[in-house]
């Protein structure tokens, strides 16, 4: 349906937004939604035969899996670096409001942010987000965000153009 699913802050500040494929074609894309809290955005591109990668169960990843990241680090386009899952659910990392992070050793380095984790089996099991890093490039920790989030916030941002969540009007934080 040429759906994209990227990071917002990918598209934070874009005036316009281009979609360059493999096959050298490049697409307008437009902004469908976006979702800071998750650090999930999703585009729309108008456009006939489009690849795709099917949808992956995160919640199966297991520390030691081997995965895959796509990306364009420092304008290198279609990089791919491999690596293993160094944990699964990591949170309290700062990066966006709802944490629930795949960590890997798998290079990603700016630039890779929005890119696809895909596991042995080709299937979509991340979106790339952040980085741990002390010098600007890979430090040998990465993170991303876990595909059936992912999916669940496209979900409601194509049907909604935003996310909705529930309100318990309770905060959590670590006893002391």
């Amino acid at each position: 349906d040429g759906l994209i699913v990227t990071n917002s802050h990918v598209i934070e500040e874009a005036d316009s937004i281009t979609v360059f494929l493999e096959d050298k074609r490049d697409f307008k894309g437009v902004i469908v939604g976006k979702d800071k809290k998750s650090d999930i955005a999703v585009i729309r591109i108008d456009a006939d035969d489009l690849p795709t990668i099917p949808w992956g169960d995160s919640d199966k990843l297991q520390v030691g899996e081997y995965v895959v990241a796509v990306g364009n680090p420092f304008g290198l386009n279609q990089t791919v670096t491999m690596g293993i899952v160094s944990a699964v659910g990591r949170a309290n990392v700062g990066i966006a409001d709802y944490e629930d992070f795949i960590q890997t050793d798998a290079a990603i380095n700016p630039g890779n942010s929005g890119g696809a984790m895909v596991n042995i089996n080709g299937e979509l099991v991340g979106i790339n987000t952040a980085i741990f890093t002390r010098s600007g490039g890979y430090m040998g920790i990465g993170f991303a965000a876990p595909s059936n989030m992912a999916r669940s916030v496209m979900e409601s941002l194509v049907k909604n153009g935003k996310v909705v969540r529930g309100w318990l009007g309770v905060s959590i934080q670590e006893v002391t």
